[in-house]
């Protein structure tokens, strides 16, 4: 019995601390520094407008429940028709209301114009669906009462904000994380574009040392003076630590806000080395005052390293040409839209590795803190944009919202050593005057904010000189031939001819790519209409084939991005085998099928053992005769239908091992293809049936 007791008291004490708010404290610097409460479940949504619910005593008993992240067009946003929500969409539930302190309601993404209120209390309005964003909600918090919170959300088009076109579905609602942030009066500011108040400016990296400023903006929100300083640490893998600063004490007015800066220096420095080596240092700041008490503390990942473009070379990190491997990615999973979770952004990044990527390009906006974490932590290049896509309105408040939408961008990552390019913009259709100025004043942003990353821009649909692809370090082309106009055999002509008119100018493909069903299929289809619904799997293997075996010729080019990672939801899409859906990727919409050209990177990019086995999925037949084709970097394979050998093992020298006219017998045939790499065998079977 007294065991029975004490099981129930550990599960009541543990239900309580579970749903107990934050306990009252002299302030929340006082143990920590700064702590963050997750505000995850407990949450009402109605979509759709609900005057009044902005107020506290607003009945919402009939609205639905949820959990944050949650966005309202998982599913009609992926179902075609570009007939999904957008409007707007309100979200309430209860908050703790600690007491002492600061108390800030911050929002890691929710698209695309969010308003919110605590106790019927406006706190402020945000516009822009991709950055982290932050209220002070201590003045309107009631202690030891019931606090309310209301957030509107509204994903309708808007002229002031970008974006205002794009070919994916631009998913509503609270679709990350929401918190709130405890400080001291005293703190690390916490209002600077979403960022984490904390700037590692990397000012001199050499094998035998490294010099880093730890760039601060201390903020004083008490009504007195207070005497404090700053103290810095940076710790090794394993909590050396390998520098340490401190600043004499300062003392800053109640209200004011100071610019601190610590120079920190490392000795024979470890580098970031991408996915070689992607080792990071921590770096922690923090505030303490004349009695020694710690009144906030941040932590950021410092990776230190170099990265340069150059019209003749490509790209070189820490002095040393690096092939770059791209792809584009999005951030979207079926029926839940962009409210994706950090495991199934883990997987995303197992995959990527295991077919050999080592950059991604963000498309067409800022992600997630937790995709630039994994792009450090795996030692991905990453090229991230800001969402200024195909259309522009030429007024202040639309200039001044994309200007705020790069500098939360920059603020927010600049700390990430995986970030490699600032991205201004993807194809723009007019080379109008007005872009060319919006353009530039991008440009001397990334300047004035970071002039240690090249900014870089995407060009499609002008000409391929026209003014909009003058004004970043590194340009970017989104070409299809092939797919779209052409033919494949275009791009290595057309690169060699635009290198040859401005051999100055550091040049990248930042998109190619064919649509491919992996239920499609058809033995060498001489064109796939793109907007059709027949996009056969083995046009985009050929396409893929086609682009490396010209692209890696080609070292002078500083990056190539394949379009796309992953299917995504495009809800304007009519074509292939789903509705809705964008289907370039080299993997399906649900993660679960590697189409045939992953194997074909796979193959290329990476010492992986690969002995990959094409069209194995078209396992119902009509044609006796069919070429066999395997994807490899095996030093030979050999291929077997039924248990006896075609022909002579082939050389995966090239990485495609092909046998013409192989005959299938009716009825179910078993096709093996086997092959040795560094003395090991590998084998990929399939059964195609011939139907008489």
């Amino acid at each position: 019995m007294r065991k029975a007791a004490r099981l129930l008291l550990l599960l009541v004490v543990t239900a309580l601390a579970l749903t107990a708010p934050v306990p009252a404290q002299a302030g929340p610097g006082t143990a920590h520094g700064r702590s963050v409460l997750g505000l995850h479940s407990g949450w009402s949504f109605h979509r759709g407008e609900a005057p009044g619910a902005a107020e506290p005593g607003f009945d919402d008993s009939g609205w639905d429940r949820v959990t944050v992240p949650h966005s309202w067009n998982g599913r009609d946003g992926q179902d075609g028709g570009n007939d999904y929500y957008r409007g707007p969409g309100w979200y309430r539930r209860t908050l703790p209301a600690p007491t002492g302190g600061r108390v800030w309601l911050q929002f890691d993404g929710a698209n695309t114009t969010t308003t919110v209120w605590v106790n019927g209390r406006l706190l402020g309005e945000h516009k822009g669906g991709y950055a982290r964003f932050r209220f002070d909600a201590t003045e309107a918090l009631r202690p030891g009462r019931d606090n309310v919170l209301a957030v509107r959300v509204s994903n309708a088009p808007d002229p002031d904000v970008a974006p205002l076109s794009g070919d994916f579905t631009l998913h509503g609602g609270l679709y990350r994380e929401v918190a709130l942030v405890l400080t001291d009066a005293v703190h690390l500011d916490l209002l600077d574009h979403g960022g984490p108040g904390l700037y590692l400016r990397q000012q001199r990296v050499t094998p035998e040392s490294a010099t880093v400023a730890a760039s601060t903006k201390l903020v004083n929100d008490s009504r007195s003076t207070a005497r404090v300083r700053l103290r810095a640490t940076v710790t090794g893998a394993f909590g050396e630590v390998v520098a340490r600063g401190q600043s004499s004490v300062r003392a800053v007015g109640g209200g004011q806000a100071v610019d601190l800066a610590l120079p920190l220096t490392i000795v024979r420095p470890r580098l970031w080395q991408g996915r070689a080596d992607p080792f990071r240092y921590q770096a922690t700041v923090e505030v303490v005052d004349t009695g020694g008490r710690v009144l906030d503390r941040v932590s950021q990942p410092l990776g230190l390293r170099t990265a340069e473009v150059s019209a003749t070379d490509g790209f070189a990190l820490n002095g040393k040409q690096l092939p770059v491997h791209g792809v584009n990615l999005h951030q979207d999973r079926p029926d839940v839209g962009w409210a994706v979770t950090p495991a199934q952004h883990a997987e995303d990044f197992r995959i990527m590795r295991e077919m050999g990527v080592n950059a991604i390009r963000t498309a067409h906006y800022q992600h997630g803190e937790t995709v630039y974490e994994l792009a450090d932590r795996h030692g991905f290049l990453v090229w991230t944009e800001i969402p200024l896509i195909n259309l522009t309105t030429d007024s202040p408040a639309f200039r001044a919202n994309i200007e705020t939408q790069l500098r939360e961008m920059i603020r927010q990552n600049f700390n990430h050593p995986s970030v490699v390019w600032w991205g201004l913009g993807n194809e723009l259709w007019h080379d109008s005057p007005a872009n060319n100025a919006l353009l530039d004043r991008l440009a001397s942003v990334v300047r004035a904010e970071d002039p240690s990353r090249p900014s870089a821009y995407a060009s499609c649909c002008v000409s391929d000189r026209a003014g909009i692809t003058q004004h970043t370090d590194g340009i970017g082309y989104n070409k299809y031939f092939g797919w779209y106009t052409g033919t494949f055999a275009e791009l290595g002509p057309w690169a060699d001819q635009l290198r040859a008119a401005d051999p100055a100018r550091p040049l990248a493909l930042s998109e190619y790519g064919a649509g491919a069903s992996a239920f499609q299929h058809q033995e060498n289809p001489p064109s796939v209409v793109p907007a059709s619904r027949w996009h056969p799997e083995q046009y985009q293997s050929a396409y893929h084939e086609a682009y490396w075996s010209q692209l890696r010729q080609r070292r002078w080019l500083w990056g190539s991005f394949v379009w796309a990672m992953f299917d995504f939801a495009s809800d304007s899409r009519d074509e292939g085998d789903h509705p809705g859906r964008n289907d370039k990727g080299l993997v399906t919409y649900d993660r679960g099928i590697r189409k045939d050209a992953f194997y074909w990177y796979q193959a290329n990019w990476t010492d992986t053992p690969v002995v990959h086995l094409n069209s194995k999925r078209w396992t119902s037949r009509t044609a006796a005769s069919t070429t066999v084709r395997a994807y490899t970097n095996a030093e030979t394979v050999t291929l077997r239908v039924n248990g006896r050998q075609v022909g002579e093992p082939v050389s995966g020298a090239n990485r495609v091992a092909e046998w013409p006219e192989v005959l299938l017998r009716p009825g179910p045939n078993t096709v093996e293809v086997s092959g040795f790499k560094n003395g090991r065998p590998h084998t990929d079977t399939a059964v195609w049936t011939l139907r008489e």
